[in-house]
């Protein structure tokens, strides 16, 4: 996008409550912002969500003279801005039809066939959860997913460090401008994101920080990622709208179930029990779902001398000890455990480096 498509696009995303639905609308229906601004009142009032308010908003220059400032932000900080039309533009969130028409962001994310998981959860995370939370990110490696969260406090800087930790690339999207920090307590983190991912954002260097800014962050959040993790949430929170917004994307959400009457397990009970999310416990549940296949340069794993092997696990191991390379079916048919059992248990058995998987869902022994 050049200058001056983005100076106009700018302007366009500044209107007060058009909205990006709105502008999406009106830029297909016009092939560009710049058109926009310069159409016939009597054109635009035909599209729905345009009342003569907006009209006016458009024909009024101080947007123009704003997204001139911004502009001016974004060449001399180097932020980089994807567009909507644009092919850079993260594949997920182009499905969103609420979606910003425009993204900016800093940092070194590279997005290309890349897997991407959303892990949110409360701000006031329990000893537990911090310990799900590092020990999922550990085992999801192997996999190699990008992880989205919120930069916040709790359950979303436990995932950005733990992705930073076991090498993943790691994204905060924020709730202001990228010419802020919130929280403050978390600026130290910046630069390890930043060589290690980035953040995002829709909000402008003007745009002051306000916690209601928060709801339009969460749907960047749902909206890049194949599916959002819950692990801990009060009854009420902004995890449980990431959640909700996820699903209204059609996206998997997942959480992690906890103890009856724990504070914090309330949320991700409650959206287990009204089958708003998936059961959560291992790495293997999440693969089994969202059918995350280790590709063959992901499965070099070192034999071990010693693997330990749950009881079930040991169980189809000795099968296929015993039968060689075997399909899945038959070895829930043979082991009399349910099919998606089964994938689960091959899985934890693959990053255990005791089996391997082959082409047609055959399984063999290392």
């Amino acid at each position: 996008m050049n200058s001056e498509d983005l100076l106009y696009t700018l302007a366009l995303q500044n209107i007060p409550n058009l909205g990006d639905t709105t502008a999406k609308k009106l830029i297909r229906k016009f092939g560009n912002a710049r058109n926009i601004f310069a159409e016939k009142s009597s054109n635009l009032v035909k599209i729905d969500g345009v009342g003569q308010g907006r009209i006016q908003e458009l024909k009024d220059a101080k947007y123009l003279r704003a997204a001139e400032n911004e502009l001016k932000f974004i060449q001399d900080n180097a932020i980089e801005v994807y567009y909507f039309q644009e092919e850079q533009y993260p594949e997920k969130l182009k499905h969103c039809l609420d979606g910003p028409i425009l993204l900016f962001s800093r940092g070194k994310i590279d997005l290309r066939r890349k897997r991407m998981l959303s892990i949110v959860g409360t701000r006031q995370v329990t000893s537990h959860g911090i310990s799900f939370c590092e020990d999922l990110i550990e085992k999801l490696a192997i996999l190699d997913p990008v992880i989205v969260s919120g930069f916040a406090y709790g359950v979303d800087i436990t995932a950005q460090k733990a992705a930073v930790k076991n090498g993943l690339q790691t994204i905060g999207c924020l709730a202001h401008g990228l010419n802020q920090v919130y929280p403050k307590s978390h600026k130290k983190y910046i630069r390890e994101i930043e060589e290690n991912g980035g953040f995002f954002t829709d909000f402008w260097s003007t745009d002051n920080f306000d916690r209601n800014n928060f709801l339009k962050r969460n749907r960047i959040i749902a909206g890049l990622s194949e599916a959002t993790v819950v692990i801990e949430s009060a009854e009420k929170g902004g995890a449980l709208v990431t959640a909700d917004i996820a699903n209204s994307y059609d996206r998997e959400v997942f959480a992690v179930p906890g103890r009856p009457g724990d504070r914090f397990s309330i949320g991700c009970n409650n959206l287990i029990k009204t089958q708003q999310a998936h059961v959560l416990t291992s790495v293997a549940d999440l693969a089994y779902i969202l059918n995350w296949e280790i590709e063959e340069k992901e499965k070099v794993v070192q034999k071990q001398l010693f693997i330990e092997l749950e009881e079930d696990e040991q169980k189809l191991y000795n099968l296929l000890k015993e039968r060689g390379k075997t399909e899945l079916d038959l070895l829930a048919l043979n082991s009399n455990f349910p099919t998606f059992k089964t994938a689960s248990l091959l899985l934890n058995m693959e990053l255990k480096g005791a089996v391997r998987p082959l082409p047609g869902k055959l399984f063999e022994v290392i």
